[in-house]
């Protein structure tokens, strides 16, 4: 397991988020303080909120692209290109993998109900699932930056 990923599945281990763990695991490289990276990928978790949309890990990796190669300037649209292209070939190779990017289908429970969520908990679909999740996205983001 590559450094990065081994920091993201620790992170993950130690009770943040798919999200959280995978945007942390470069906030170093971007001169990005943890705590206000934890803070931005905090959302993030369980498909957005536990509302099984897009997987926690695949945000954190978008973030990630974004910080890395976003526009931050009206005339940039090579910048927008360029984190477009990054996104779609990250989901491609997320997708050929996994099947989706979205939670609900990744981990087999819908979030957004109650029930279903205390389902996963039980079951401990987060650690079995996620976490392997968390790991392949940073290693992916590591081939595409």
């Amino acid at each position: 397991m590559s450094e990065k990923a081994d920091l993201a599945v620790k992170c993950f281990g130690e009770g943040f988020s798919c999200a959280q763990a995978v945007f942390t695991s470069y906030c170093e490289d971007y001169n990005l303080d943890k705590e206000t990276a934890l803070k931005i990928a905090g959302a993030f978790g369980g498909g957005m909120g536990y509302i099984g949309e897009t997987c926690g890990a695949v945000t954190g990796a978008f973030m990630l692209i974004g910080l890395k190669y976003g526009k931050y300037r009206t005339e940039d649209n090579v910048s927008k290109d360029k984190t477009y292209s990054a996104i779609q070939e990250f989901t491609r190779r997320f997708k050929a993998e996994f099947g989706s990017v979205k939670c609900t289908e990744l981990i087999k429970y819908d979030l957004s109900i109650a029930e279903e969520l205390n389902k996963a908990k039980e079951a401990e679909a987060f650690k079995h699932t996620c976490s392997g999740l968390v790991k392949r996205a940073v290693e992916i983001i590591e081939e595409i930056l």
